[in-house]
């Protein structure tokens, strides 16, 4: 047999926001896990609020989480003519009938429901009515015909039996009268055709499972496997908005985080295994399962997001994180980086990612290695930079000046020795050095800086520290 089949389904009325990105990674997990297929499709029928800027910005977002989908992307809209088809053979069975309500009566209904205290709800009265009685000029939906009795089941892998009274459903629209399918119907048409045998979504869905079962079997179909998983919440447990981090997915790389990160981070929104926190890719295909899956709402919290992308940054090779620094100074309008500039950001960078938790904060780090001598001196480098300090200074650029080898140690058995020599302690000489070279006063280890600057440039801008 082969494996399931699960589909990502979202709407291009915006970006790529988190809890749709978290989402599609338990899809492609479960598929992965389980040798299936990962399909897409962009439910685009809603034709006033669909972009396609909005279906390139969710595109992106998932080639940027490594998200990769199997087979062709599908568009809903493309396929209306089909989910037309479905609603004309369920009138052809009689399961399914045409409703000649106007505007108006369906407002008088629904006044009435609200006026009774009851939830707004069809009336049936044309499921058994002659269409001979139908009034002229209106074009008729097609509803179809809802059990009456009995109660539907909706079997849950994360929610459990969800038993719902057939007495709450009516008899929903399929067709509207102008011959559009509604969103109803075109899911459950393009499920079947898709072969998805896994649903896995939001629980702000699970109404939706009763009303689509109603269509699946009145054509006889398999009713799929359904997953509703918890929503999102933010910190302070009220539903995920932007001030919580409800951004889009593009927004978190464009702060910072890496898709590896990202991935980790919300596999553990509402899936545990165990203690583990940081759960490589790989792992995650192998252990994940929908029975882990949590039924409470979990909680954002951008703290452990850093924390887990300052982990995956040190574990990160030099050479893409060179390549994401240098791509994030030059965002900066009219900027360029010089050859020197990135080979130097290059050879600093075991140094530089070992305390950054976001590339943005990586790139500002790194933001020495560009400067143009005489480098700017920030407000704490002045301050350390006293008459003291600059007399340490020059017993350090004579020390340096006839260093045999220009190596991190060799520079620090130097400095150590200029220390001793004055009587001062190594903290003494080390903070002066890290203020000329750097501007600032927190940096990478500064015999490191030292090595990676090179001799001219780090005397340079000794001497220019001393001018």
């Amino acid at each position: 047999m082969s494996g399931p089949v699960c589909r990502f389904a979202p709407s291009p009325t915006g970006f790529l926001h988190i809890g749709g990105a978290r989402t599609a990674l338990f899809n492609w997990l479960f598929a992965r896990h389980h040798g299936g297929k990962f399909r897409l499709r962009i439910e685009d029928t809603d034709r006033q609020r669909s972009t396609p800027e909005a279906v390139e910005a969710i595109l992106n977002g998932l080639r940027w989480l490594e998200l990769e989908w199997d087979d062709e992307v599908v568009y809903q809209f493309a396929r209306a003519a089909r989910h037309a088809e479905v609603a004309h053979e369920l009138l052809r069975q009689g399961k399914a009938y045409r409703c000649y309500c106007t505007p108006e009566e369906l407002e008088e209904m629904r006044a009435k429901a609200r006026a009774e205290g009851r939830p707004p709800r069809y009336d049936g009265r044309w499921r058994e009515r002659d269409p001979a009685d139908a009034p002229p000029g209106v074009s008729p939906a097609i509803r179809i015909k809802a059990p009456q009795s009995g109660e539907t089941v909706i079997r849950d892998l994360v929610q459990g039996d969800v038993v719902i009274k057939n007495d709450q459903l009516d008899d929903m629209i399929l067709l509207r009268g102008d011959g559009t399918p509604v969103y109803m119907l075109s899911v459950v048409v393009d499920d079947h055709d898709m072969d998805v045998t896994h649903v896995i979504r939001g629980d702000d869905h699970l109404n939706n499972a009763a009303r689509q079962m109603m269509v699946i079997e009145a054509m006889g179909w398999p009713v799929p496997v359904y997953a509703h998983i918890p929503l999102i919440h933010g910190p302070d447990g009220a539903k995920l908005s932007k001030r919580h981090g409800a951004l889009a997915v593009e927004a978190y790389r464009d702060m910072g985080y890496l898709p590896e990160s990202m991935r980790n981070y919300l596999l553990r929104l509402g899936w545990a295994h165990g203690d583990d926190e940081i759960i490589s890719t790989a792992q995650a295909i192998e252990w994940f399962d929908l029975d882990a899956v949590g039924r409470s709402a979990s909680r954002f919290d951008f703290a452990k997001l850093g924390n887990l992308n300052g982990h995956y940054i040190r574990e990160r090779d030099d050479a893409s994180l060179t390549r994401l620094t240098i791509e994030q100074l030059g965002r900066e309008p009219g900027r360029t980086l010089s050859p020197e500039a990135q080979a130097r950001i290059a050879a600093g960078m075991p140094g530089l990612k070992q305390r950054a938790k976001t590339i943005v904060e990586l790139a500002e780090s790194a933001e020495f290695y560009c400067h143009v001598r005489p480098i700017p001196l920030g407000d704490a480098a002045r301050k350390i930079l006293t008459d003291a300090a600059k007399a340490r200074l020059r017993a350090l650029a004579e020390a340096f000046a006839v260093a045999g080898e220009w190596t991190a140690p060799s520079l620090e058995a130097a400095t150590r020795a200029a220390a001793e020599a004055a009587g001062a302690k190594l903290g003494e000489f080390a903070q002066p050095l890290r203020a000329a070279l750097t501007g600032s006063n927190v940096s990478p280890p500064i015999f490191e800086v030292l090595a990676v600057l090179g001799r001219a440039e780090a005397l340079g801008r000794i001497g220019d520290a001393l001018a």
